[in-house]
């Protein structure tokens, strides 16, 4: 193993024990407060994990424990696609969060420093990982198509879901607001987002790798 390999693995690390400790904190928060007014805990888990930010810190974190404990080894969580993929989705998080959401709750005590970790610092220090620690040259112009399965799925969960509890988790996806064609046409600008941004991943990951080939030669 390398020192660049070591540092980033340490780096990673510190970055699943981050993600791992904001979900676990939400998800308590969240669930008192569900309980508090009258209803269970599964209501409150399944509320808080139906957030795009929850599901995706979680599945970030799973990358991220995967890569600290091995490395560069072969494997589907370890793969720079699937980490470049996780980049993408914790970035469109913290910037719709960013210029979407911010304000519109007023936060108090825990839920701030929560909040925060979940939004900004996690996909500020995830990119920064990716940028920094993991190999480049591997990407392909069609991997940000395959990379919008995810967020395409949640969009029919999320408009699912609210049809079934007529609770909208985010204000540009509120039906009963909105209607289904802006709600829809919302999903739609948003999937263009993604797949935008993943189109810049592959764009900095072939120049990095190229990059560092003149660095070698």
């Amino acid at each position: 193993m390398t020192g660049s390999q070591a540092t980033g693995r340490l780096f990673v690390a510190l970055i699943a024990i981050t993600a791992w400790l904001a979900v676990a904190l939400r998800a308590w928060i969240v669930v008192g407060a569900v309980m508090a007014r009258g209803r269970t805990a599964l209501d409150g888990l399944v509320t808080v994990f139906s957030y795009f930010t929850l599901q995706t810190n979680v599945i970030l974190a799973v990358v991220a424990t995967a890569c600290a404990l091995r490395g560069e080894a072969a494997g589907f969580l370890t793969k720079p696609s699937t980490r470049a993929a996780v980049t993408v989705y914790i970035i469109i998080v913290g910037v719709i969060y960013a210029v979407l959401l911010a304000g519109l709750r007023q936060l108090t005590g825990l839920a701030v420093p929560v909040d925060i970790a979940l939004h900004r610092v996690v996909p500020v220090l995830f990119t920064l990982y990716w940028l920094l620690f993991v190999p480049k040259g591997h990407l392909a112009w069609r991997d940000p198509l395959a990379w919008l399965i995810f967020p395409a799925l949640y969009v029919v969960y999320s408009l699912v879901y609210g049809a079934l509890t007529g609770r909208y988790l985010y204000p540009f996806s509120n039906v009963p607001v909105l209607g289904y064609p802006r709600a829809l046409g919302n999903a739609a600008l948003i999937l263009l987002a993604f797949y935008l941004v993943g189109l810049v991943l592959v764009a900095i990951d072939r120049a990095l790798a190229r990059s560092a080939v003149q660095l070698r030669s």
